[in-house]
């Protein structure tokens, strides 16, 4: 039965090992979008079963980064507190005579698989396991093995409608029977997952597609404990602006060093919302609009290129249209003097928020400008040339007099002002700028002062 709006769940299910990256991100982001567009539920789901190398430190990063980039969840949940809910999933499943101990040791299972590749057969688990007498267990427990846990598959056909991919189709007989426990006693990813997803009620898994043959074997483990099978849409991998895959530079992609950096939580959620789809690609102010605009329909089947070139220039288009309500407390944590004139003069020449320390630095601390030695007359003779009280119509009048008076016209007239006056050869507008320079500062650092 299709899902009713209402009551539509999805979940994102990070592992707390490690940080949020942008093809993670990328994946909450769609669930997110999804479940809001359509008045449904995101769970956000903790997948720490693997307890060694899970720390609190990464699960409240993760939140952390949830929550700055704009994703709210509703339930949340951990899966190291549900561990006796997977052991009575599992004792259902030995029951049913779908879960099986196996002995082998990984050396052993590696060197089945190389014989197999030898013989040109596909490297698949023989299910020696299943064929175990409980005296050969005996014997096997008495050398010392402990037994992983195999879900044994039914060798049919698994089939569903992805809601990116279409229909899809799985052998399950080509598959090796996947391991659920591990000889320590720990459970692997698939077997809480299905439970979880079954208890939690979700109704759309929505992941990479690197997930797609793992769903088979899903599939038929949902059946097994009774569950309604969810629907899944498997979106394309994330890849570099080469074509490539991103795996060895997503440490350098995480969320805390984007952030770090500067950029801004709409800029990512803008960038990893539209690439891969048929939507062009463009800063959008709100995560009401990404959601206004989201369809699975425009998601297309090539991988998303990510540019890190991209991300740069849309969080510089964001701030460029960013209004001074939104960023005031953030100026004033900076220290940032000037309020909304300053704002709207310089915003068009930041590609990070930061940047506009640099300009209020240039407008209201004492610096000195830069004054080649064959431009330090024409200066001084600027400096006198300037009178009267400094507006929006200064600037035009004044060089148009300089001009006048010493023959100079366009760049080696208005760059040597430029220079001296904020130290840089490019930025807004000088017409706007002189007046909150004051003639004071003006004057000054036409004569080399700092001031």
């Amino acid at each position: 039965m299709k899902p009713t709006p209402n009551n539509i769940k999805v979940r994102f299910a990070p592992s707390p090992t490690g940080k949020l990256h942008v093809g993670n991100v990328r994946t909450a982001l769609v669930n997110w979008l999804f479940a809001t567009k359509e008045g449904g539920e995101f769970i956000l789901r903790i997948d720490d079963t693997d307890l060694d190398r899970s720390t609190k430190a990464y699960e409240d990063g993760i939140k952390r980064d949830l929550s700055w980039l704009g994703m709210n969840w509703g339930q949340t949940f951990n899966q190291s507190d549900r561990f006796g809910i997977y052991d009575d999933a599992a004792n259902h499943l030995r029951k049913s005579g779908l879960l099986y101990a196996c002995y082998e040791t990984s050396e052993e299972l590696d060197r089945q698989r190389k014989i197999l590749r030898a013989q040109g057969k596909p490297p698949i688990y023989d299910r020696t396991g299943l064929a175990l007498t409980p005296e050969e267990k005996a014997t096997l427990e008495a050398e010392g093995r402990t037994p992983h846990w195999r879900f044994k598959l039914s060798g049919k056909i698994a089939s569903w409608d992805d809601i990116v991919r279409g229909q899809q189709s799985i052998d399950t007989s080509s598959l090796s029977d996947p391991v659920l426990i591990r000889g320590d006693g720990s459970y692997l990813y698939t077997l809480p997952s299905v439970v979880d997803d079954i208890d939690a009620r979700i109704t759309h898994i929505i992941r990479g597609e690197d997930h797609v043959t793992n769903s088979g074997a899903q599939i038929e483990i949902f059946e097994a404990l009774g569950g309604q099978v969810p629907n899944f849409a498997h979106t394309p991998l994330l890849v570099g602006r080469d074509g490539k895959g991103l795996s060895k530079r997503l440490g350098s992609l995480s969320m805390d060093q984007l952030r770090d950096q500067g950029l801004e939580p709409m800029a990512i959620c803008s960038l990893l919302g539209k690439i891969g789809t048929s939507d062009p690609v463009e800063a959008r102010r709100t995560l009401a609009q990404l959601v206004e605009e989201f369809s699975f329909s425009k998601i297309g089947r090539a991988p998303a290129r990510f540019d890190e070139a991209e991300l740069d220039l849309i969080n510089a288009r964001l701030l460029h249209e960013t209004p001074y309500a939104d960023v005031k407390d953030r100026l004033k944590e900076m220290g940032v003097s000037g309020g909304e004139e300053f704002w709207l003069l310089v915003r068009a020449n930041l590609n990070k928020i930061g940047d506009a320390a640099g300009w209020s630095t240039v407008v209201y601390a004492p610096m000195a400008g830069q004054i080649a030695a064959k431009d330090a007359s024409f200066c001084s003779q600027a400096a006198d040339i300037l009178s009267g009280p400094l507006d929006n119509n200064t600037w035009s009048a004044w060089t148009n007099a300089l001009k006048a008076e010493t023959g100079r016209k366009g760049k080696s007239l208005f760059l040597p002002l430029r220079m001296a006056l904020t130290g840089r050869a490019r930025g807004p507008e000088m017409d706007k700028i002189l007046p909150l320079l004051g003639a004071e500062r003006v004057q000054g650092r036409l004569h080399g002062k700092t001031i």
